[in-house]
């Protein structure tokens, strides 16, 4: 949710909450809290001063358009969501002060997501929607007919950020680099089940193979604009930790496939379906 349509939301609440006889101030006041979150790498502790980079002080200043007092929220991985005020800005730095954790660290979905690079644009899009669907890592796969093999791995990075930022997660998934489908295959970890998206036709639907499963450590596995060649397919259907499974009669493309295979997956065995979809915050 964008800042504008948060404050309007909450804005619109605190009007009906007056008629109401609700506290409206107090309301309004929550209004105006920015939920701007940034990803750094630094330990996070009560107290501490954070330096930030020129990019981010950047943003925070000259975009936001934020000023020394303003709140802010970062993250790294390991230490949960805390709140910051920002003590100032540099010529190409600033800094800012932590003062209280607002969200514990707590474990997320062991989910990785195997694709065929395709081009910029949609490959951008791809890993933007994944890491909001919730994957741990992506990785790329040189399959037979895969017609993009560069892979720019800092832009990925920089997507992926951006994306957990803005999504309120509280990890950013590893970006690995590309490797051959056959060379993912003989790292497979035995113990992880590999969702194998089939466009052959000849799996059974999603759901009713994944209602036959439990939870668990997964991976997806979505094919090049072209499909999976016929060796591919046979290869893969004999391995024991694949599930083979169909997305429906429609020919969907790559990015496509795997964001919709990703959401049924959280919807029927991830953690769409556990309800503590809801973020706590002291």
């Amino acid at each position: 949710m964008s800042m504008a349509l948060r404050k309007a939301f909450i804005l619109s609440r605190a009007q009906r909450e007056s008629k109401d006889g609700g506290s409206c101030a107090e309301t309004v006041t929550m209004a105006f809290e920015p939920r701007t979150r940034l990803y750094v790498t630094v330990g996070l502790t009560a107290g501490a001063s954070v330096t930030l980079d020129a990019a981010q002080a950047h943003y925070l200043k000259h975009v936001l358009r934020l000023a020394p007092g303003a709140p802010v929220s970062f993250f790294n991985g390991r230490d949960g969501e805390w709140r910051a005020v920002i003590e100032g800005f540099g010529k190409a730095s600033g800094t800012v002060r932590l003062e209280r954790r607002t969200r514990e660290q707590v474990p997320e979905p062991d989910l990785w997501l195997l694709f065929a690079p395709v081009k910029r644009a949609r490959i951008d899009f791809l890993v933007e929607k994944a890491t909001e669907l919730g994957v741990s890592a992506l990785q790329p796969v040189l399959t037979d007919r895969t017609q993009v093999e560069r892979v720019n791995l800092e832009r990925l990075r920089a997507n992926v950020r951006e994306a957990a930022e803005q999504t309120e997660r509280l990890t950013l998934p590893e970006v690995r680099a590309p490797l051959s489908l056959a060379r993912a295959i003989e790292l497979w970890p035995a113990e992880r089940r590999l969702l194998f998206c089939d466009e052959s036709g000849d799996s059974p639907d999603i759901a009713s193979a994944l209602g036959a499963e439990q939870p668990g450590v997964w991976g997806v596995l979505t094919g090049p604009e072209g499909g999976f060649t016929q060796r591919e397919l046979d290869g893969l259907r004999k391995l024991p930790f694949v599930c083979p499974v169909g997305l429906g009669p429609r020919v969907l493309r790559a990015d496509t496939a795997a964001l919709a295979a990703l959401a049924v997956f959280q919807a029927l065995l991830g953690d769409w379906r556990r309800g503590d979809g809801a973020r706590r915050r002291g």
